[in-house]
């Protein structure tokens, strides 16, 4: 592979599109005809509903249908399997009955000739409903019915034993709020049919995936079904799988044979697409007189709702990141009356390991170690969980890079002892890490006889940059420059490629992109050394290929020339490439440091500074890959300090589900960003020694804050998010103030 390629940073190739609003989203495709969606949402939690009133609204201008359970077609639920390729987080149909799960949740669909009629009818829609007492949050259900069983359990040793005999033991328990997702583009949908076949522009982050559940509940072959997403404004996960509005947009433009587009409001951004769930999650940690791990539990609760189970898998990280021969991990659910939770950026490991290093850090203070001391002490050198090395790891290099740069010796390590002016400052750290995932991919990629080339591929760019670095991965095997590259995604015409999620397309997608574009130069080879080709009679073993040319003792052809002398479009190259093997265990790792300012005078707390150094192997856009990180950062601050979708604990209506209310951070609240990408090839994982990067830099930062807040204040923060209510009482200058 070339060196001036990968690794490098050249700027988004979609750029371009996107700044001069050229580049479509869903809700910009508008096929003629197209009749416009507005839904009608439940206002309670749970019950049924007994009566709608529709009169009213069937009066309204431009109303063409009004769908309910009683006005909509036949459907199919999907099996909702990953490993089919039909998943959906929501396996119930949209009005499948008239029974109420959550507040939010479509009650009817109105479909008119403009948005605004639409709207306008759907909120003359009048239902009424026998309302049941709501199970509103974690410890109402928990009180309720108890709690089921999770997966992805894990025990070695005798962590009960080693704890009860340890010199040093905690046992605290840490939760986490529900959050949402909030992409800035909302879930949208436009739906066509034309003779029998379904198109439908989605924002999507596995269109192949909601192929096959569309295909699943129309009853369809796939081939009969087309879904294109080749803009999305993120998705953070909540885009990952298909929601109920998809359906209900499709079922509606069959039933009135006209396209219709559907957007979900925001207020149903929280109640409708997903959100990261509750969790309390207990640890009880000891240690031997040597400050060394010798017992580690970590057992965790999350709500899900009463159709579908999601389990938040909190121990992920839990079970491999440390060495301990004893340890544990349980994950459990309880059912609320909520949507179905779904993934959310890192799932598991961001609240997991919010839980898990704020423990690290009460465990280290509690044996008389610097925390930073604690951690270098007892990383795992290999995974104990799977009994498997590493195929790469330097969390050690990371975390004395990042404290080196932070600044961590200059550390006071008495709470509230470090002071600049009027405010207390505090130092915290914590470990980052996240699983490195592959899949099978497909690409096609066609040498062109113009002198550019062309890719397909049916994964998707939520924004991440992976249309550049595809365009990255073609240039580096032909030498063309970028500017003549095409890159097409998002559309399941296409080879068939992964979702955009779990930090795994870039690892998947390059391999398959490389050697389809290898698969092209081998027919073009074939062609130069045909009876008619330049190197007629020639092996084509014999021929090198650099800087788009054929090479062959020292003539070097233009691979154009190659292509016109036979009055040929292109050399085509198509390649399948499969997951990752169990040889090793993949993982990425890292390390943040972040210093909290407080001012207890005006009651203020802020985020002054981070720095994170991260290992995730071979960085093929220091750009894209830097802003990855960042953007991580940002929204694990939003986690710490910010994010909670408030529900009313008595009837489990959502309080704040609108951006005014749900306070994530903005410009203001953006600390000095350091990141520090370590850049250490894995090849044991995939030729370009890439691994994910999307969800790493979010794992663990709301630890760091948690744990500086308590250097800063001498106050143990262990339920998110971190306001400073929860700081004032116990500092006296607070209280004086």
């Amino acid at each position: 592979m070339s060196d001036n390629i990968i690794g490098a940073a050249p700027k988004r190739i979609d750029g371009r599109l996107k700044v001069s609003g050229a580049a479509p989203y869903a809700a910009d495709h508008l096929p003629e005809g197209t009749a416009f969606g507005y839904g009608v949402f439940s206002t309670i939690a749970s019950g049924e509903i007994t009566r709608l009133s529709l009169d009213e609204a069937r009066r309204s201008p431009g109303v063409i249908d009004i769908f309910h359970h009683d006005n909509f077609p036949d459907l199919h639920r999907s099996p909702a399997s990953f490993a089919e390729g039909n998943m959906v987080e929501e396996t119930r149909l949209p009005f499948e009955d008239n029974r109420i799960y959550y507040a939010g949740q479509f009650v009817a669909l109105v479909v008119a000739d403009t948005f605004e009629n639409a709207r306008a009818a759907a909120y003359k829609v009048k239902v009424e409903y026998s309302e049941s007492e709501a199970i509103a949050n974690l410890d109402q259900g928990v009180a309720a019915h108890g709690t089921e069983a999770g997966s992805s359990e894990h025990s070695r040793g005798d962590p009960a034993s080693a704890f009860d005999g340890a010199a040093q033991r905690i046992d605290v328990t840490y939760t986490t709020p529900v959050e949402t997702h909030n992409p800035m583009e909302m879930h949208a949908s436009v739906a066509q049919w034309h003779d029998g076949q379904l198109i439908i522009y989605e924002s999507s982050q596995g269109v192949v995936m909601q192929k096959g559940a569309l295909s699943k509940i129309f009853g369809l072959t796939p081939d009969r079904i087309r879904v294109e997403s080749p803009f999305i404004g993120s998705g953070f996960g909540s885009k990952l799988w298909m929601w109920p509005h998809a359906v209900a947009a499709s079922a509606a433009s069959r039933e009135i044979a006209r396209p219709v587009q559907l957007v979900v409001p925001r207020a149903q951004m929280f109640t409708t697409t997903g959100h990261r769930p509750e969790t309390r999650q207990r640890l009880r940690l000891a240690t031997d007189g040597n400050g060394r791990l010798v017992s580690l539990r970590h057992d965790s609760i999350n709500t899900t709702s009463f159709t579908d189970r999601y389990v938040e898998t909190c121990g992920s990280v839990t079970k491999s990141l440390y060495h301990c021969d004893n340890l544990s991990i349980s994950h459990a659910t309880t059912r609320v009356n909520r949507g179905t939770p779904t993934s959310m950026r890192a799932p598991g490991a961001a609240p997991g390991l919010f839980a898990l290093e704020s423990a690290i850090d009460e465990m280290a203070l509690k044996a008389g170690v610097d925390p930073l001391a604690f951690r270098l002490n007892n990383y795992a050198e290999r995974d104990e969980s799977l009994d498997l090395d590493f195929s790469s790891n330097h969390i050690v290099e990371a975390t004395r890079r990042a404290a080196e740069r932070f600044g961590w010796q200059d550390r006071n390590p008495e709470p509230g002892s470090m002071r600049d002016g009027n405010e207390i400052v505090g130092y915290g750290m914590a470990a980052c890490n996240w699983e490195a995932l592959k899949f099978g991919c497909e690409a096609r990629v066609s040498l062109r006889a113009d002198g550019s080339a062309y890719v397909t591929c049916a994964t998707q760019d939520i924004g991440t940059g992976t249309y550049t670095i595809v365009a990255q991965a073609v240039s580096d095997v032909t030498g063309l420059p970028l500017e003549r590259i095409t890159v097409r995604l998002g559309d399941t015409s296409y080879p068939e490629g992964p979702l955009s999620g779990g930090s795994w397309a870039t690892a998947t997608t390059l391999p398959a992109v490389a050697e389809a574009t290898r698969n092209a130069i081998d027919q073009l080879k074939s062609y130069a050394v045909s009876s008619r080709g330049r190197f007629s009679g020639v092996d084509a073993g014999e021929l090198g290929f650099e800087n788009a040319q054929l090479v062959h003792n020292g003539e070097r052809i233009d691979y154009v020339d190659i292509l016109s002398a036979q009055r040929l479009a292109s050399a085509d190259g198509r390649a399948k490439t499969s997951g990752a093997d169990n040889e090793y265990s993949y993982r990425s790792f890292g390390a943040h440091f972040v210093e909290v300012r407080w001012d207890p005078g005006i009651s203020r707390l802020r985020v002054s500074r981070v720095v994170s150094a991260i290992d995730v192997g071979q960085v093929i856009n220091e750009m894209t890959a830097r802003n990855q990180v960042e953007g991580a950062i940002v929204m694990g601050l939003g986690m710490a300090h910010f994010e909670a979708t408030e529900y009313d604990h008595r009837d489990g209506r959502p309080v704040n589900n609108d951006y005014a209310e749900y306070v994530v951070p903005v410009h203001a609240d953006q600390p000095e960003l350091d990141v520090i990408l370590l850049d250490y090839p894995d090849y044991q994982f995939n030729e370009f020694g890439a691994r994910g990067i999307g969800e790493i830099g979010t794992t663990g930062l709301a630890a760091a804050v948690a744990n500086a807040v308590y250097h800063a204040t001498g106050k143990r923060v262990r339920d998110l998010p971190i306001h400073k209510e929860k700081l004032m009482d116990d500092i006296p200058e607070a209280r004086s103030a």
